[in-house]
């Protein structure tokens, strides 16, 4: 069976889109194994299916490339809304998108083509109360947390972004940094009773963060916008940057803005489509 796809990247954390207004797919679990081979697939991160909603513009099922469902993308909810506007779907520039991790507000900025270029998305508030992360502890907020991986200790701060991650600030260069090895040893940490995502960073400044991330179910990407909006709040509230910042992935920069009136958490970043086709699968 033929499935029509488009592959699109947010700052080359790349994902295949389907439209779930035309294409039925029975199995996502398997086909996002099947695309997302870079070898024998199309080549992503996962599967993103675009879907109607009952309470909002429209809905998003993501899938890692192991096949596991997750909550939440930020790059790929941008990615979602340059889809739906560019193809027609909407004519909105102001689009909610409902997840697992609940409604995200995507505010799209046209470029002179008239097409999606950046999105803003309305994150949400960060959750911080460690049962909800989740991660195991009795405090109230789990900030510089002792941390033993492979007999090397770390300090962690755990932050939900409607999916849980470990921000681990280096004082060593995390471009050395050997995320392969290390990276799986947090993700399946028993301090994390449903895995986590882990971000490694440096501070440059107060206003500029360097971050390497391994994301649960995924391994390194190149870039992962919850975890950008995670690193943000974790380094505010380690007194590293204030509520504004730069953060750059290894596939590009983020600007990310934890809003001290709304407590909300704002992502403003690239689209970019790639290519459409269609996969027998």
């Amino acid at each position: 069976m033929l499935m029509r796809f488009t592959k699109m990247h947010g700052i080359s954390n790349d994902y295949v889109y389907v439209n779930g207004f035309k294409e039925t797919v029975a199995d996502p679990c398997q086909v996002a194994i099947k695309i997302s081979d870079r070898h024998t697939g199309i080549g992503s991160d996962g599967l993103v299916l675009i879907l109607p909603s009952e309470t909002c513009d429209f809905r998003m099922r993501m899938f890692n490339s192991d096949g596991s469902e997750a909550e939440m993308c930020g790059n790929a909810s941008r990615c979602v809304g340059k889809y739906v506007y560019d193809n027609g779907l909407t004519t909105k520039t102001k689009v909610t998108l409902e997840t697992k991790a609940g409604v995200k507000i995507l505010n799209l900025h046209l470029g002179a083509d008239g097409k999606v270029e950046t999105v803003t998305v309305d994150m949400g508030e960060p959750i911080l109360t460690p049962s909800l992360v989740p991660v195991v502890s009795d405090l109230q907020q789990v900030v510089a947390q002792p941390i033993t991986v492979l007999d090397v200790d770390y300090k962690f701060t755990a932050v939900s972004m409607g999916n849980p991650h470990a921000v681990v600030f280096l004082k060593d260069s995390v471009e050395d940094f050997p995320l392969e090895k290390i990276g799986p040893h947090f993700e399946n940490h028993s301090f994390f009773p449903r895995r986590t995502n882990t971000e490694f960073v440096n501070v440059i400044d107060d206003k500029t963060l360097r971050m390497r991330v391994w994301e649960r179910g995924a391994g390194e990407t190149m870039a992962c916008g919850t975890g950008a909006c995670g690193t943000a709040v974790a380094a505010c509230l380690n007194g590293l940057t204030g509520r504004k910042v730069t953060i750059r992935l290894n596939g590009g920069d983020l600007l990310i803005e934890w809003d001290e009136a709304t407590n909300h958490v704002f992502m403003t970043g690239s689209a970019t489509t790639v290519f459409s086709g269609d996969i027998d699968v």
